[in-house]
């Protein structure tokens, strides 16, 4: 009677052992991802890695500026587990806030210079993941229509018969229109950059979360301009609509997209699995199946014929390490509220 009593109370604690135990997989064999590139993209980095190792990959999609806001909101008690993506000035901020940590992937080796001066730079909080250059892009029959010649430069969208043609996201929300405000302070010092800025804004129709937003609007027809990074605007120029893109004139900056894992992550272990793959040229093709068409970050991605070619474009020695401190960012982008934003 006694062995059977034995037996009939460790049965039941057996199968809650093994529920825990099963529990306890289940939970690690999954990451909580902050995405931010396009969707389409995001997507299929989710699905293929899913289906590659059977991780459940929780995928949010925000852009650079909101997902950096909302992970240093979250760094008591973080929900994500790596940031993909988005302008390595915000990557450096969350580097510099502590929120994110340090690790050195084993394919660092594998990376372009660019990608590895990115985790240097950082304390290898980051890498970089891909490259892109800031200019703009229009479209040709919004254009032509109203008899307006193509802009060339920066400066050419402060003229007046560009009124209501040019779309700029939101730098709160957008890692692109903070690094539009940076390299503007870096090409022409900070008050004619901020002249510019404010010229520019009155010819602004909208400013859109994302700088994709803003390209993806001139596409459509719906404003004559868009700021952009280049390759952002490659996707709409090879499904043929009537957009050109430029690398302005006088010069601008580039940005090193960046990938990071956040700091007391819930699911460390399988997030630095994760960061590993999405550094190998099988990962890295993804971007360009989903007509994202940029230069990766490992040299052994094949670079899409679309991608711009950095030799071809005028561009500033981008000061990552000015540009990338929270309190610069915070500084620049008060100004720009109260002195371009604000403004009629």
């Amino acid at each position: 009677m006694k062995t059977n009593s034995v037996r009939q109370w460790w049965s039941p604690m057996v199968a809650i052992s093994a529920a825990m135990v099963t529990c306890v997989a289940t939970a690690q064999a999954q990451i909580n991802v902050m995405c931010s590139v396009p969707v389409a993209w995001c997507e299929a980095v989710v699905g293929q890695y899913q289906r590659e190792t059977g991780v459940r990959v929780n995928m949010t999609q925000k852009a650079a500026g909101e997902a950096l806001a909302q992970l240093v909101a979250e760094k008591a008690n973080p929900k994500y587990d790596v940031w993909y993506a988005g302008t390595g000035d915000a990557h450096l901020q969350a580097a510099e806030q502590d929120v994110t940590e340090a690790y050195q992937s084993p394919l660092l080796p594998q990376l372009h210079d660019w990608a590895r001066t990115q985790a240097e730079r950082s304390k290898y909080r980051t890498v970089g993941l891909f490259a892109g250059v800031l200019g703009f892009g229009y479209n040709r029959d919004v254009l032509g229509k109203k008899n307006l010649a193509p802009p060339k430069c920066w400066a050419d969208l402060t003229k007046p018969e560009y009124k209501n043609e040019v779309q700029m996201a939101n730098p709160n929300a957008s890692g692109t229109a903070y690094m539009t405000i940076a390299t503007f302070v870096q090409l022409f010092g900070e008050d004619k950059a901020f002249n510019l800025l404010r010229a520019m804004h009155k010819n602004t129709n909208n400013y859109p979360r994302t700088g994709i937003g803003a390209i993806k609007a001139a596409a459509r027809g719906e404003t004559g301009i868009g700021v952009t990074f280049l390759d952002d605007a490659s996707p709409d120029v090879a499904a043929g609509f009537p957009v050109s893109v430029v690398a302005p004139c006088e010069g601008t900056g580039y940005q090193v997209a960046s990938m990071s894992l956040i700091k007391n992550a819930r699911n460390a272990d399988a997030a630095r699995k994760f960061y590993d793959w999405a550094l190998t040229p099988a990962s890295q093709k993804l971007a360009a199946d989903t007509k994202n068409y940029q230069t990766m970050s490992n040299r052994n991605t094949p670079t899409p014929a679309l991608a711009v070619k950095f030799a071809d474009v005028k561009l500033i020695d981008y000061d990552f390490g000015k540009y990338g401190d929270a309190s610069e960012r915070k500084r620049l982008l008060a100004k720009w509220d109260k002195e371009v934003y604000a403004a009629p």
